[in-house]
């Protein structure tokens, strides 16, 4: 069936032009459908609508209704189409798949979720969710977004998971970066919020409400597979992962680090609480500054009570021990206090610290299970090793020592290479080197001490040996055997090749 559109681009074709084939090679359908509706409009039936036409399928669509019916609008049309063959049904399958449309469309109308616009308020809710986030290392992260609702600003943190410690941390740094709390956070039915329902009533959660005691908020759950009733945070998450996940789509790369996700969450942040947003055309940032004065007070102390066991760094090696096995941390954190638990189960089962700081409970290690004596170590959370600590570098001490030095790096060289042969006498060589360079100047000199150390030449006379071969050698620096002393075999024997030999065998 031709829209109205279309049946005035058919007819205006036909006018144009004259011809039925014409006007349908321009409007892009059969010319029987151009001499239909010219013939139609002639006939003035143009606006009226058309007579249904009976059809193989007439009989069977109470049916089909009931299917329908029955599977709450989710059967297949194929599936229909199967059944109604069955009960001596001959029409095709588009005839089937038109019927089933028709059949769904009345049925959902009458359906229809109406959404009553939300007028938040400012201070009042705050809603979070989680995505899936890129594959860093080989393991799979999670995205916490959350979306305060009034101001539309948007918070994204990037997980290692969603146990509880994680969301914690998670909530309190958002929290925290918001500069207060809401009266309300509604989030998904997760086992970290909602253990089960009963009768259609959710049990919450131990810990949550204790976490949740803590800042003065009241948890709220939307109803289970209803994305509808926290559509905020679902629309965060769908930002977020459009712009923040490498997909063909957005050509980004991978993540190199764990900390290189974050900087591209907080970047990610910063991009789309600026930007003007498209219903209160205004930015969250600006909003928010507004909004704060209405959200209450956090504790100066964050929820604690799920990260562990506490444990304090010494003041001198970034290592902490718990249950017989010893972790590294950063080495900022110093004679700080953190927070140690265990993730996971068995090969897998990992150990993770966390660490309170000015923005919230950050994590800062995660190890696997160390075994008693063996400490698992992360190279990273060590600073640079001090200059000279293993590789030792010349330091001139003395008057003696300085002149020496002052050659050249290969003085240098020569001076390291025979201390690690156990050379005797080296002052004593040092000295006559300083002479040397007084005589055959320090490029010399440096060049041959270079020379020496590179070959374990650390005789008395080697040196000396090494700048007389130098000054007697030729101008080009290069040594070539003559002509009369060379050892390639000549060409004498080939000249006989090919001429007539004596009988007899060669002369």
């Amino acid at each position: 069936m031709k829209s109205a559109e279309e049946i005035m681009e058919i007819l205006e074709a036909y006018d144009l032009t004259g011809s039925f084939r014409d006007a349908a090679e321009l409007a892009g359908c059969s010319h029987h459908t151009v001499a239909g509706y010219v013939a139609r409009r002639d006939a003035g039936l143009v606006g009226r609508p058309r007579v249904a036409r009976p059809m193989l399928i007439d009989a069977f669509v109470p049916q089909v209704e009931a299917w329908v019916q029955q599977s709450e609008g989710k059967i297949r049309a194929d599936v229909v189409h199967d059944k109604l063959l069955g009960l001596g049904f001959a029409g095709s399958r588009r005839t089937t798949r038109r019927a089933v449309a028709s059949v769904k469309a009345a049925y959902r109308s009458g359906r229809v979720r109406v959404h009553r616009p939300w007028v938040t308020e400012p201070g009042l809710w705050l809603q979070y969710d989680f995505g899936d986030g890129p594959v860093i290392d080989g393991v799979k992260t999670v995205l916490f977004c959350a979306w305060l609702a009034w101001s539309r600003f948007r918070v994204v943190l990037p997980l290692r998971d969603k146990t509880l410690p994680s969301v914690f941390a998670a909530l309190d740094v958002t929290l925290r970066r918001l500069g207060g709390a809401p009266t309300y956070v509604l989030t998904d039915n997760e086992k970290t919020v909602t253990v089960e329902h009963v009768a259609g009533i959710p049990v919450r959660n131990r810990a949550m409400l204790a976490f949740a005691g803590h800042y003065s908020v009241s948890i709220k759950t939307c109803l289970p597979a209803d994305p509808a009733s926290k559509g905020g945070s679902e629309s965060t998450v769908k930002l977020a992962k459009a712009d923040l996940v490498p997909t063909g789509a957005n050509l980004l790369e991978e993540y190199e680090s764990f900390a290189a996700l974050e900087a591209a969450c907080a970047s990610f942040c910063e991009q789309i609480n600026a930007r003007v947003h498209r219903v209160t055309r205004r930015a969250p940032v600006d909003m928010l500054a507004q909004e704060r004065q209405r959200l209450h007070r956090l504790p100066d102390v964050a929820f604690t009570a799920g990260y562990g066991l506490t444990r304090r760094v010494p003041a001198t090696t970034p290592m902490v021990s718990f249950e017989s096995g010893q972790y590294s941390v950063p080495h900022q954190l110093l004679g700080a206090t953190v927070w140690v638990r265990v993730h996971g189960a068995g090969d897998g089962e990992q150990v993770v610290i966390t660490h309170l700081g000015d923005h919230g409970p950050v994590e800062v290690a995660r190890h696997l299970r160390a075994a008693p004596g063996s400490p698992r170590v992360d190279d990273t959370h060590f600073p640079p090793a001090p200059e000279g600590a293993l590789d030792r570098t010349p330091r001139p001490r003395d008057t003696a020592e300085l002149a020496f030095l002052a050659i050249g790096p290969g003085a240098g060289l020569w001076l390291t290479e025979a201390a690690e042969a156990g050379t005797t006498r080296i002052r004593v060589k040092m000295a006559q080197a300083v002479e040397l360079a007084g005589l055959f100047g320090t490029g010399e000199v440096d060049a041959a001490l270079g020379h020496a150390a590179v070959h374990g030449r650390f005789a008395e006379t080697d040196l000396a040996s090494i700048l007389d071969h130098r000054a007697t050698r030729p101008a080009s620096g290069t040594r070539q055997a003559g002509e009369q002393a060379s050892l390639t075999q000549g060409t004498t024997a080939w000249a006989a090749l090919g001429q007539h030999q004596p009988e007899g065998g060669r002369s």
